[in-house]
Parts: C-alpha cells; structure tokens; sequence
C-alpha cells in the first residue's frame, strides 16, 4: 500500500478495516524520517516508543472492531509552540530546552481524542515570530525542494514535513500568516 502522500482520513479507514496496521504506518513515516531529515531538519524531537506501543493500542482496537475516531491510529507530528504531553516543548525559545509538559494544548488534544498518535514536533523559529524556522536550540530548517531556501515561518517545520512525505498529517497554527506562508513556500494545504 502506498502511503506517501495518502490522506490521514483514508489511512485511518485503512487502519479501521486492517489493511494496513498503525504501527506499519508509523514505522513507514519514521523510516522516511530517519532518511531524510538530516537535510531539512524539520522534524525536531520524536517520541517514537509511546508512539509504537500508542500504535499496537489502535492496532488491537481495530482487531477488537473499536474505532477511536476519524484519525484512528494515524501518527503525525505536532508544531514545536503546542504543548505536547510528555514530549519536549520547547518554542524556539532557549530557557525552555528541557521544558516538558505535564498536559497537552487543546487542539493536540483534540486530535488524540479523534485517534490521532503524536510521534514528534516540528521546528519554529524563536517564539514563533519570524517568516522562516531558525531558532538557536534547533537550528535552520530548510526548504524540501530546494534546502538552499526557506521553509518560511512559523510554522515552517511543519509544512517541511508535510512537503517531504515526513508526516502524514501536521498540527499548526497561524495568526498572522504562519502557516499561510510556509503553506506556499513548500507547496502544500493548509487550513486556519
């Protein structure tokens, strides 16, 4: 089953109906971290053993005929400036590089309560407020078709990965064009 550039909904149907498992979805996307990351640097922590054992949850669900919603058993990746459970949160600022919280912002929890598994963050440039992902903790992240230009900003780790086949689905947001730009920058959709 090809899943590059599959949508997060027909992934998770698959999921539901056992053609393909949650945890070959996610091995799949942290292969295709693992590959190609080094250049973008887009994807900037993961958390890829809760993810694995979150994915033989959503596996067993399926089996059980359990459905945890329309995002059951798709992994995807968070931007760097949410808050994210147990995994490090740091929003481009210094002073927050071992910063982990103990509770999710609403909308990552939102999507966990749709099915959704979180097995990484996204880079953004300090405090989310430049139009390209630069921060001294994590350092530039790059364009996937062409790494000698921008990936914009803030949510530009975000729209790398999405770009790249990194992540199947990404959790942003925008205020004054945040995710619009990098949305354009890197040649893929994104809804404020």
């Amino acid at each position: 089953m090809n899943l590059l550039y599959r949508s997060a909904f027909a992934i998770a149907t698959d999921i539901k109906t056992q053609k393909v498992t949650s945890r070959q979805v996610l091995e799949f996307f942290l292969q295709r971290v693992e590959r190609h990351n080094g250049a973008l640097n887009c994807v900037v922590a993961l958390d890829e053993e809760r993810a694995l054992a979150r994915a033989d949850e959503a596996d067993l669900a399926a089996a059980n005929g359990e459905d945890w919603g329309p995002l059951h058993g798709v992994p995807m990746t968070i931007k760097d400036a949410l808050l994210t459970e147990g995994l490090v949160t740091v929003g481009g600022i210094p002073q927050c590089s071992n910063n982990i919280p103990t509770v999710n912002a609403v909308a990552v929890q939102r999507y966990i309560d749709a099915g959704a598994i979180v097995f990484g963050k996204t880079n953004v440039p300090f405090m989310s407020s430049d139009l390209q992902s630069f921060n001294d903790i994590y350092g530039v992240t790059n364009n996937p078709w062409d790494t000698s230009r921008t990936c914009g900003g803030s949510s530009g780790g975000s729209a790398s990965a999405l770009a790249a086949g990194l992540t199947p689905l990404e959790l942003g947001r925008d205020i004054g064009g945040s995710m619009r730009t990098p949305w354009r920058f890197n040649g893929v959709f994104g809804h404020k």
